[in-house]
């Protein structure tokens, strides 16, 4: 299967998380680069989103000043614009395999809708969370490190520098 230039496969089905998005304003840095470097290496390539993990980051934001909620949100506004994010919601099938599926018990119930959506429609979940990452058995990878930081294009380079007002602690992604 190709890959991304951070190591990711291309095409339908690669699904990421809240911790994914927040982790590109993640306080430490190597989570914050392997992040960044995840969706700049995805610009052309897409990923798909719950409406539910669109909403935990909005949610996060919206716990911090009006100021650097003024200095995020032009980044976030056109890098969803840009960058083919399929924000999609939970389907029957994804809440029966939700609460049906023995690997998925002892998580809490949106990690379970979450990782119910990306079974049903046989999708990889990416994510910086080490509860997900390191459970064997599930359609889980750990987001790639970066050990350099990559750069978006410029107009969203410098977008993306103004946002770093925003910083999130490891333990709130």
């Amino acid at each position: 299967m190709p890959v991304d230039p951070s190591g990711v496969p291309t095409g339908a089905g690669v699904f990421i998380d809240a911790t994914v998005f927040m982790g590109m304003h993640s306080s430490d840095q190597a989570v914050r680069r392997a992040c960044k470097r995840f969706f700049v290496g995805r610009l052309a390539g897409g990923v798909t989103m719950s409406w539910e993990q669109v909403g935990r980051c909005d949610d996060l934001v919206w716990g911090y000043s009006r100021a650097v909620q003024d200095a995020y949100y032009p980044f976030m506004d056109v890098l969803h614009t840009e960058m083919s994010i399929a924000r999609v919601g939970y389907d029957e099938d994804d809440a029966g395999r939700a609460f049906s599926t023995p690997a998925l018990a002892g998580l809490p119930s949106h990690e379970r809708l979450l990782l119910g959506q990306v079974l049903s429609r046989s999708g990889l979940l990416y994510t910086v969370s080490p509860r997900l990452a390191g459970r064997d058995g599930l359609p889980v990878a750990a987001v790639p490190e970066a050990p350099v930081e990559d750069a978006f294009p410029e107009h969203l380079e410098k977008l993306y520098q103004d946002s770093l007002v925003l910083t999130v602690e490891p333990a709130t992604l």
